[in-house]
Order: C-alpha cells, then structure tokens, then sequence
C-alpha cells in the first residue's frame, strides 16, 4: 500500500488531481473534510477552538469558518495553533479510515490536505505532491466557486504557504498553468500518479 499525500494552495487544483486517482481505484481522504466533521462532533476539538479563538460556532452550533479564518488568516501565531489543534485531532481520524481502507485491500491512499507539511501530516505519506498554479488563476477560481470577494480570496491565498514552499518540502511537483483544460492537467495528473504507483515510493 502506498500513501499519497496532495497539497497545494487553494484554487491550484487538487480536485481534479484527486479525481484522476480514482482511475487507479484509490481510496481518496479529504483531510479538511474530516476536519469539517470534526468541528461538528468532537466536542473536545470545539472547546480547543473556542479556547483559543473564542466564540467561532454560530448559534447553530456550527464552525462559522469565515470568522475563525478572519482571525488566523491575519495573525501568523493563530493560524499556527490552528494547525496545531487540528493536527491533534485530525491525526487519530486519519489514521483510523487508512487502515479502514487498507482493510478493504485498497493499494493506493491519498490525502489531500493544504496543510500537508505544517501540520506534520506528510509524516503519515509514503510520498508527497504539490500542486501548483499561477496566484492570479488561484484567486480567480476561489471567487467564482465560492462567490467570496477579491479581497476575501487574496487574503486567504496570502495566509497559506508560497508556491516556493511547496517546491521545496514536496517530493514531487504538479503545475496547473494558465495554458492548461481540465483535460491537459488531468493527463499530467495521471502520468505523475502511474509514476509514483508504479515506483512504489
């Protein structure tokens, strides 16, 4: 079994990455799913939440994420005890639904996760792949799939990692260019993925 970690800045296209891997019948985990469930039902994961960052749930006990990402998209040291937080809880999760799936006999896991590197959870990937995409393609994705502001998409591309960073840290690099279809990236996508499995590493 081969664990693979994705990560890249919002907007790069990790999606579409992850979808390709179904072509190898991966078992593909959304880490910031998971996280997303979590705030829902770990009761200790919120008091950890409204401990460091206040009153962040609305009043249908739901995690009011624009709120909690006005505070740590700002502030380098929340969003460092955000990762910190979520890596605790998310870890054990991850871990549980890895081997779920390696029960069932899948051959190939991905992660996907923004946070890959800082959080500590590439520690638990065999191999690690960024994906990349020019800053102005990201923004202009973020605001037509999540109908946010320019100014709200610029700041939360600005708070993650550089491209840079994911260069430097991954074991191996996806670029999604301007130049690039859905089409174009999903064949890069699967030549770079039938490498990685057919390596083993």
């Amino acid at each position: 079994m081969i664990v693979i970690g994705i990560t890249g800045g919002t907007g790069a296209g990790k999606t579409t990455a992850l979808q390709a891997l179904t072509k190898f019948d991966a078992c593909l985990i959304d880490a910031d799913a998971v996280y997303h469930k979590l705030t829902k039902t770990n009761v200790k994961m919120r008091e950890s939440l409204e401990k460091h960052f206040g009153q962040v749930y609305n009043q249908n006990d739901e995690l009011d994420r624009k709120k909690l990402g006005n505070i740590v998209f700002n502030d380098p040291i929340a969003l460092k005890e955000l990762n910190a937080i979520v890596k605790k809880y998310i870890r054990a999760e991850l871990n549980y639904r890895m081997q779920k799936a390696a029960l069932k006999g899948k051959d190939v896991i991905a992660v996907d996760a923004i946070a890959l590197i800082e959080s500590g959870l590439a520690e638990i990937c065999d191999v690690t792949v960024a994906v990349v995409a020019p800053e102005p393609l990201r923004i202009a994705r973020i605001m037509e799939r999540e109908g946010i502001s320019e100014e709200y998409a610029r700041m939360r591309v600005n708070a993650q990692q550089t491209e840079t960073f994911f260069r430097e840290n991954c074991d191996y690099v996806l670029e999604n260019n301007t130049s690039d279809n859905r089409e174009s990236f999903t064949e890069k996508a699967l030549h770079l993925f039938k490498t990685i499995i057919n390596k083993g590493v």
